[in-house]
Order: structure tokens, then sequence, then C-alpha cells
């Protein structure tokens, strides 16, 4: 999960990439960069941190130009290197910077043929690498001749030929333009959106809608799955559907729990999607347990109160926010070490005894993942005095790892995996437990767009799309994934100066990748 941005205007983006980045923080508080154009020079910063510490004013007046891309990053598999903070870059041929969200799952074998086919050298983990030195090399081919729509457009199709997974991607083209796709699938989230400046069209990308609506863009519409749009020097917009059509099957996570509730994903409300997964599960309770004894719906902030409002007001008791939230800690899904999870979650969250005290109250959270949170969480409204502790959660049970960029824990670290909803309880320490149900789910997201017939919900069935996922992969994720292999990752091979707080590159006199 990351989130990526690119303006292209006639007016300085630097100020309005720094802007949307902050919007976009949700997606990724590991690593921040932008990259700006600015008559055929690019400049650099990116470092790791929050937006807000990564770039300072004389940064910012040094990244200059009409147009550039932006990225905000939590690691994949455990390593905060900086090297791998994005945008990358390459010199060749004409200089691109690519920002990526996603995960390519056959990355092993693209590395492998860049360097035996490609003669490209890869220096980092990362699969955003290997994504850039692909559409690099395949715009290598055509370096003799003026390039043109349909040479960025062919470029975007060898890439869809070569690389499986979920991903979206904004990259620019040194003294030509800027380009964005999406997966086949849709699996992962891109929009595109304009607005009007002194009387010449800007042009944006982000991952989410609601970055377009804190730079005054209006959301013109999602990037389809398997589409490009480029944007050449003239302003002019160009699209092209550069891969045989599949089915849309965008990630239903992104609903559950990644994107804000005021964005829009797919035509989707994230919004109301949300209140929608709280009605169904109501609906759940009062088929499966109408006697129900709940005094008190408490949601656990942020992304479950949406979810439990129109839960709470469906059972007709009463909704109350029972935990204070600090808001200067990120969040505990992305954390890496157990540890660090099981510490943050005391700095996060605090119980108001007031409204627990005697009391049975039905928690709510959007998800389970490792179940650490939730158990500490029970612990605590037992210890402000709740008589009984009931859990429900806005999502089914997540029982398998995600491979399309959302770094999910190993799948044994997975409370779910190979146990019951009634072994789940009894870990975490409930009375009850309540899973949403997967159809229900389904439902709440495509009662928004009834166009999409098919999500993806690889995390909770197991069922991956791309259909290139074998037990093998799934060891081999395990291994990376496991916070035993987290605990001994994250090794820079190259000593990377963008940490320093001085420090901004002109990229136009860089080598390669």
């Amino acid at each position: 999960m990351c989130g990526i941005v690119g303006i292209i205007g006639a007016t300085p983006v630097n100020q309005g990439l720094y802007d949307a980045l902050t919007v976009l923080q949700h997606r990724g508080q590991d690593a921040a960069g932008i990259v700006t154009e600015d008559d055929g020079q690019m400049f650099l910063r990116k470092a790791n941190g929050l937006v807000k510490d990564v770039f300072h004013t004389r940064h910012m007046r040094r990244l200059q130009g009409n147009k550039g891309v932006g990225h905000v990053r939590y690691p994949t598999a455990g390593c905060s290197s900086s090297a791998e903070a994005q945008p990358l870059y390459v010199n060749s041929p004409y200089g691109i910077v690519l920002a990526h969200n996603g995960n390519l799952t056959n990355q092993d074998d693209l590395k492998q043929e860049l360097y035996q086919t490609d003669r490209r050298h890869i220096n980092t983990s990362s699969d955003s690498e290997i994504l850039l030195n692909i559409f690099a090399h395949e715009l290598q081919k055509t370096v003799d001749q003026q390039l043109s729509p349909e040479i960025v457009f062919s470029a975007v199709e060898q890439v869809y030929e070569r690389c499986t997974g979920g991903y979206a991607a904004v990259g620019m083209i040194n003294g030509n333009g800027m380009v964005a796709f999406r997966d086949p699938y849709g699996i992962r989230p891109i929009v595109f959106g304009k607005r009007e400046v002194n009387g010449i069209t800007e042009y944006m990308f982000a991952s989410e809608s609601v970055a377009l609506d804190a730079l005054e863009f209006k959301l013109v519409r999602d990037i389809e799955p398997g589409e490009a749009i480029y944007i050449d020097e003239d302003g002019k917009v160009h699209s092209k559907h550069c891969i045989e059509e599949h089915e849309a099957a965008p990630c239903i996570f992104e609903h559950v729990y990644l994107a804000r509730p005021d964005s829009f994903m797919d035509d989707i409300s994230v919004y109301r999607a949300r209140l929608r997964m709280g009605e169904k599960l109501a609906d759940k309770i009062m088929r499966e347990w109408p006697d129900h004894d709940i005094d008190v719906v408490i949601p656990i902030p942020d992304t479950s109160t949406t979810s439990a409002i129109e839960l709470a007001s469906r059972l007709n008791v009463k909704l109350r926010h029972g935990f204070v939230k600090n808001r200067y800690i990120g969040r505990t899904f992305i954390m890496p070490g157990q540890q660090m999870r099981k510490k943050s979650v005391k700095q996060k969250l605090n119980a108001i005894g007031l409204e627990f005290k005697g009391k049975n109250v039905l928690l709510m959270d959007d998800s389970i993942v490792r179940g650490t949170t939730s158990q500490q969480i029970v612990d605590m409204a037992r210890e402000a005095g709740a008589n009984k502790v009931y859990f429900a959660s806005a999502a089914p049970a997540v029982r398998y790892p995600n491979v399309y960029g959302i770094d999910m824990p190993s799948a044994k670290e997975l409370i779910a995996h190979g146990r019951t909803e009634k072994e789940v309880e009894e870990i975490i320490g409930a009375d009850k437990l309540i899973y949403q149900d997967l159809e229900d789910l389904v439902d709440t997201c495509r009662e928004g767009n009834p166009k999409i017939k098919r999500f993806d919900t690889s995390v909770f069935d197991g069922k991956y799309i791309t259909g290139d996922i074998d037990e093998a992969y799934l060891e081999a994720l395990d291994n990376k994934r496991n916070d035993a292999a987290k605990k001994n990752g994250g090794v820079e091979k190259i000593e990377d100066e963008s940490d320093n707080d001085d420090n901004i590159m002109e990229l136009h006199n860089v080598g390669g990748a």
C-alpha cells in the first residue's frame, strides 16, 4: 500500500504535490519523495519519514517546474531502506521517473530477465525498480524515433505482457510528458482529474480522489483496468486500453481499511460502502442473535467508525466513542515487529471508563488481522469495567496473505489462518465474535457500482485472480514476511544520501537505475 500522485500543469507543482502527499499520508508513513521537471532538468527530494519531516522550505524552493510526481511509501517486505524510497529514476532513455503502488507477483523472474536479456542491473529489492526498468527498456527499443503516444502505449503494452500482479503507476518522461497506467484487473486504484487555471487545463493523477479534492481538481474518472493515459508536452490527453480486456476486480480491502472514507474508487463511495457494511453486519446479528443483550456499540477508531454508526442505528443501540485516539501514532497494521505493535496500542488508545463500566459492549473494528491489537483492546475494555465484551468485524476473517501490494503478515501470523471463528474468539478473549459474511461484504461495494461483478477478495478466500499464485509462492512469501525475517532484514547495499536533511538531487546528470 503506497500513495502516488502526478501533476502536469501551467504553474509550479511543488506545493500541490506536497499537499497531495499529505492527504495520502495514510497510505504510507515510511518514506516520501517528489521529483519535478523544469526545462529538461529533474529535481529530486526523498527520504525516510513523514511528508512533513521529509520536505522543508529549502527543499520545496529547489523542486522547480510545472510537472512532477510524488510518492508515500511503506515497506512491503520489512525493508525500510531509504534507497527504496520513491520516485525511482533511470537516465536512459530520455530520463524517466516512476512512482508505483502495488506488487509484481513475478518479480523474481523479471529481475533475472532484466539482467540476462535486457542487460539492466537492479540494485534494490524493490519491484518498483523492476517495473521502471521494464518500461524504460521497452521505450529504449524505439529511441531512434520521435517519441509519440503510440510508442508510449506500445511500451505499456509490453509492461502488461511481462508483468503480473496488482499495480498502478505514474511516470514522467523528461522533455516529453507524463504517463499513468493500471494493472489489467484494476486491483490497485488510480484516478484522473483536471482543473482550469487562467484558461489552461492542468491534469492530475492520484491513488485516491480525495487528493484531487484537496487541490480543487475535478474528478474525471478512474483509469480503467489495462488502460494507460499519456499527457504530452502540449497538454494533449491520449488514452488507450493496452491489453485485451480483463474482468475488473478491484481490491475490496481498499474499502474495508486502506482508503479514506471521503474517497471514491471505481465510482464507489468508500463512505457509503462502509455504512452498508454496518447495515449488513447488524442484519446478521439480528438474524443469528435476535435476543442479544448489547448495551452500547463502541467503534475502535478510526476506520470502523462509519460502519459502527450504521450498525448501532440499525440495532437501535447507543453508539459511544469509548476510546480516545492519540493522533500522533502511526497505523499499527503496518508497523514492523510484534513488540512495536504491542507497545503502540497502549500509546495509541485510551479507554473512557464511564462508557464501559457495568455495560455489555460491542466493540467494532474494520477487520482482525494479527489479532494482537484486538486482544489488547478487549483487555482494555474489561479493565475499564465492561460487564461483557463482544467483538464485531466489518470484514470477514482474514485467512490468507495479500500478494498485490498490501503488506499483510505471514499467513502463520494471521490469527484466523487455520482457525475457526470460535478459536479466534477465545484467543482475543471476547465473549462473542461476529464476522461479516464475504457475500455481504461484496454486496456492500457492488451496490455502489453494479458494473463491477467481481472484487479481489483473496485475503478472505485465498482465490488469487491473476492465476499465478501457488503454494511455493506463498511459502516463499511467508519466509519474507514473518516477523523474524523482518527483524533481520532491511540492510542497505549502498549508502543513500537522501537521508541527509540538506540533500536534493538534480537528476539530469545522475547515472542509471
